[in-house]
């Protein structure tokens, strides 16, 4: 059976996350479900990370067993076609070896939250930033991120329900930088690493928002870190400002199809 991988966008708002449950609508099932209009018996699909209820993806990477081979464009045109109308597009495919997997055989993971800072509340970017009310300092919020950065123990920053063997992972980048549009002013942050704890990410930018509105410090997200200890967290920040923009892999599959 020859495997294809996917690049998968999709407005996570509708879906309780990517994976697939029995009774709760979910990114995987709607690409399953378009996969088993087109191939005769299509295998499950397996994902590069699963995003939250709520959590959106840009770049989010899946791979597929087919019976038939499949021009990797026609492929992508002929799923998207039995995916309307659900939010979901797949933006490319391609033909990758037997061997390769979407999740084992990344190296890198990327995420991007937003927040809207802003005393009105979000209309066009509703669904897709966390907005708040308050000035935040782009800054000091910078200073603080770089605590994050190597290799911790994020134990403080991960989910209670977190089924990773180990809370010590290594963050290659966290970037926060203000970004001015023309209706306000977006807080972006960036993390980078080869893989997270589940709730790491909401959890950095929750902490680092209480920095931002000056009700904590950099100090106090270092003995957060080094706490150990998840009680030590910020609050977790929402689900609908977060994206998966892309995955990383020793060898870009999708490099012809740019």
């Amino acid at each position: 059976m020859p495997r294809y991988a996917l690049k998968i966008e999709y407005d996570g708002g509708p879906f309780r996350g990517w994976q697939r449950q029995s009774d709760l609508p979910s990114v995987q099932a709607a690409v399953e479900a378009a996969l088993a209009r087109i191939d005769p018996a299509p295998a499950p699909i397996a994902a590069a990370g699963r995003t939250d209820t709520g959590v959106h993806a840009a770049g989010q990477v899946a791979h597929a067993d087919l019976a038939r081979d499949w021009a990797p464009a026609r492929l992508s045109e002929a799923l998207n076609w039995h995916l309307k109308p659900a939010p979901v597009a797949v933006v490319a495919a391609a033909r990758v070896p037997d061997d390769w997997h979407a999740r084992f055989s990344a190296v890198e993971r990327r995420y991007l939250y937003r927040i809207l800072v802003r005393r009105a509340p979000p209309v066009l970017s509703r669904g897709q930033v966390w907005a708040v009310r308050h000035p935040l300092d782009a800054a000091a919020m910078a200073a603080a991120a770089r605590h994050f950065v190597g290799r911790h123990d994020f134990t403080t920053f991960r989910a209670a329900q977190c089924q990773a063997a180990s809370p010590v992972k290594t963050l290659d980048a966290a970037e926060v930088r203000a970004v001015e549009a023309t209706n306000g002013t977006e807080i972006h942050f960036d993390f980078r690493a080869r893989s997270f704890l589940h709730n790491q990410v909401r959890s950095f930018v929750g902490t680092l928002e209480r920095v931002g509105a000056g009700a904590w410090t950099a100090d106090d997200v270092a003995r957060a870190l080094a706490a150990r200890d998840r009680t030590a967290c910020g609050p977790v920040a929402p689900p609908q400002g977060l994206c998966l923009t892309g995955v990383g892999y020793p060898t870009d599959p999708f490099a012809s199809t740019a």
